[in-house]
C-alpha cells in the first residue's frame, strides 16, 4: 500500500523525469550492445585479414571487449546519467565500423594482386600509321593496306584484326611480313599505310629505328587476353607449395617499362632476384642488366637475346632465363610498373637511398634530380628518376643496375620496419591495380605474421652481375644488330656462390 501511495503522490514532472532516465539508460545499453556487436565484427575482419599474429588479435579483442563491458556497466550503475559513456560508445562504434570496412576491402585488395595461377595475360595490340597520315582512328582505314606479321603460335594479332575489320566496316587488305622489323620498314617507306603489332615489342622498334615513335602515331589499341599456358600453371603449382615462413626461396622482381595495366606483356627494364632466408633473416638482392645477352629457354632455342626481351613472352620466360643463368629455381615473381613504384615510395613517406656516385639525372623518370654520393632522401618520382638514369652515369647500364638495387634495398629496409608492416594493408590496397604476384594470400599472411611475431632485424646485401657492351643479332628482332651486354661469367659465378650461402644459412661476407 505504501508503494502504491508513493506512486500516487509522485508528481507528473517526476514521473516524466523517471521515464526519461529509464529511456536514457535503455538507450545507453543498446548503444553498448551495438558496440559489442561491432567489436566482434571488427575482430572477425582482423582474423579474416590473417596478417596479425594470433596473440596480438587475442589481446586486442580482450581490450576491446573489456572496454565495452565497462561502458555497459556504467549505464547500470549511473542509472542512465552517463552521457560521456554514451558518446564514447557512439564514437567507438563509428571507428570500429570504419575499421571493419577498411579491413574487408584490404583483404579483397590483397586477393586481387595475388593468384593461385599466373592467370590471364593481356596483349596490348596497337594500330600505327605514319605521323603525317590523315587517319585519326581505325574507322578511317577501310581502304588501307595493313602490314601484318603472321605467327602461327600466337593468335592475338588475328583476334585484333577481326576487331579492325569490324571497326573499319570492311575487311581491310593485308601484306604479310616475316618480322616486325620488316613491318616497320614497310610503314616508313610507305609500302603499307598501317601496321599492327603487340605493344610489348614497341620499345624494340625504337632501338632499331631511332625516333620511330616520333615518326608514327597510334590510332587504335585492342586489349586481347590469352589463357595461361601449361608452363605457367606448373609454375603456379610450384609456388603454392613453398613454405615461406621456414624455407629459403627466391623471388623475381620485374619492373616493366609501361604505365598501363600491370597484366600487359612487356619488356622488363628491372630484373632483380631476391633470395630470402626467413630463418637467418638474410636477403640477397641480385641485379642482372636488362641487356644481358642470354638464351631464352623455350623461345630462342640455340640463339640469344636481350634479357629484357624475355618479358615479351611472359614473366615465366624471364624467370626461366634467370633461373638457367644462375642455376636456381625461382618460384615467385612480383611485377611492378612505373605507377606502382611512385605510389609505393610516396606511401612510405619517401626512402633513403645510398648512391655510390654523384650525378644529375636527365629527367628520364619524370624528375630532374641532383644526386649526391651517399644517402639521398627521395620521393616516388625522384626514386624512379634515380632508378632509370643511365646516360649521366660513367658506368652506364652496369651502374644503373646498381642504382636500381639501391632503390629496392631502401624499400626493403623500410618495408620490414614495424611501422610499415602496420601500414602494409593500406599500401597493398593503394597499389593493388599496379602490382602483380603469384605469391598466395596465405603466403603473404605468413610472412607478415612471422615478422610481427618474431621481430628482429634483417640483413640485406646486394650484388650485381656485370658485362661489356657489344653489338649482336637478337632473336626478337632478327636482321638488325642491337646493343647487348656480354655477361662477365666471373661475376655470374660469384653470384651463384652467394646464393648458395644464403640457401645454406651461412652469413654473407661484408
Amino acid at each position: 500500500m505504501e508503494n502504491t501511495n508513493n506512486k500516487k503522490k509522485m508528481s507528473p514532472a517526476k514521473r516524466k523525469k523517471k521515464r526519461i532516465q529509464k529511456a536514457f539508460r535503455i538507450a545507453g545499453e543498446i548503444l553498448v550492445g551495438i558496440q559489442i556487436l561491432v567489436t566482434l565484427v571488427f575482430i572477425g575482419c582482423i582474423w579474416r585479414l590473417g596478417m596479425i599474429p594470433t596473440k596480438l588479435v587475442a589481446g586486442l579483442a580482450a581490450i576491446l571487449l573489456v572496454f565495452a563491458a565497462l561502458l555497459f556497466t556504467m549505464q547500470v550503475i549511473t542509472r542512465g546519467k552517463a552521457v560521456v559513456s554514451k558518446l564514447v560508445s557512439i564514437l567507438m562504434s563509428a571507428v570500429l565500423v570504419f575499421g571493419s570496412v577498411y579491413l574487408f576491402k584490404t583483404h579483397d585488395a590483397v586477393e586481387g594482386l595475388t593468384d593461385a595461377s599466373l592467370g590471364k595475360q593481356v596483349h596490348s595490340i596497337l594500330v600505327v600509321v605514319r605521323k603525317d597520315d590523315p587517319a585519326e582512328k581505325v574507322q578511317d582505314t577501310k581502304d588501307y593496306i595493313y602490314g601484318v606479321q603472321q605467327n602461327p603460335e600466337e593468335n592475338e594479332i588475328d583476334k585484333a584484326m577481326e576487331k579492325v575489320n569490324e571497326d573499319a566496316g570492311a575487311e581491310v587488305m593485308i601484306a604479310q611480313y616475316n618480322t616486325l622489323n620488316e613491318q616497320a620498314a614497310a610503314l616508313l617507306d610507305e609500302s603499307v599505310e598501317a601496321i599492327i603489332y603487340d605493344e610489348g615489342y614497341g620499345g624494340i622498334l625504337d632501338e632499331v629505328y631511332e625516333g620511330f615513335s616520333s615518326q608514327t602515331k597510334i590510332i587504335g589499341q585492342y586489349s586481347i587476353e590469352s589463357e595461361p599456358t601449361e608452363e605457367e600453371n606448373l609454375l603456379a603449382g610450384a609456388a603454392a607449395e613453398v613454405n615461406v615462413k621456414d624455407e629459403t626461396f627466391s623471388m623475381y622482381i620485374s619492373g616493366i617499362d609501361v604505365y598501363g595495366p600491370i597484366s600487359s606483356k612487356s619488356r622488363s627494364d628491372v630484373n632483380i632476384i631476391a633470395t630470402v632466408n626467413p630463418s637467418t633473416k638474410q636477403i640477397l638482392l641480385t641485379n642482372t642488366p636488362r641487356d644481358y645477352y642470354v638464351p631464352i629457354p623455350g623461345v630462342s632455342g640455340e640463339g640469344k637475346d636481350k634479357l629484357t626481351h624475355a618479358g615479351i613472352y611472359g614473366v615465366e620466360k624471364s624467370m626461366a632465363t634467370l633461373g638457367q643463368l644462375y642455376g636456381i629455381d625461382i618460384p615467385f615473381y612480383a611485377r611492378v610498373n612505373f605507377t606502382s613504384l611512385i605510389t609505393m615510395v610516396d606511401l612510405m613517406g619517401g626512402i633513403d637511398v645510398d648512391s655510390e656516385v654523384a650525378f644529375t639525372s636527365n629527367g628520364a623518370g619524370g624528375a630532374i634530380i641532383n644526386v649526391q654520393k651517399g644517402l639521398n632522401h627521395f620521393d616516388g618520382k625522384q626514386a624512379l628518376a634515380f632508378a632509370r638514369e643511365r646516360y649521366s652515369l660513367e658506368g652506364g647500364d652496369n651502374q644503373r643496375g646498381k642504382n636500381q638495387m639501391a632503390v629496392i634495398q631502401a624499400m626493403f629496409k623500410k618495408m620490414i620496419t614495424p611501422e610499415m608492416l602496420v601500414k602494409a594493408p593500406t599500401m597493398i590496397s593503394e597499389i593493388s591495380d599496379s602490382v602483380e604476384t603469384n605469391m598466395s594470400m596465405e603466403q603473404i599472411q605468413k610472412l607478415i605474421q612471422s615478422q610481427l611475431s618474431g621481430g628482429g632485424s634483417w640483413t640485406i646485401k646486394s650484388v650485381a652481375a656485370e658485362g661489356t657492351g657489344d653489338s649482336q643479332y637478337c632473336y626478337s628482332m632478327p636482321g638488325t644488330a642491337l646493343y647487348v651486354m656480354q655477361p662477365n661469367m666471373d661475376t655470374v659465378e660469384n653470384i651463384k656462390s652467394l646464393m648458395q650461402m644464403v640457401q645454406n644459412g651461412e652469413k654473407l661476407p661484408e
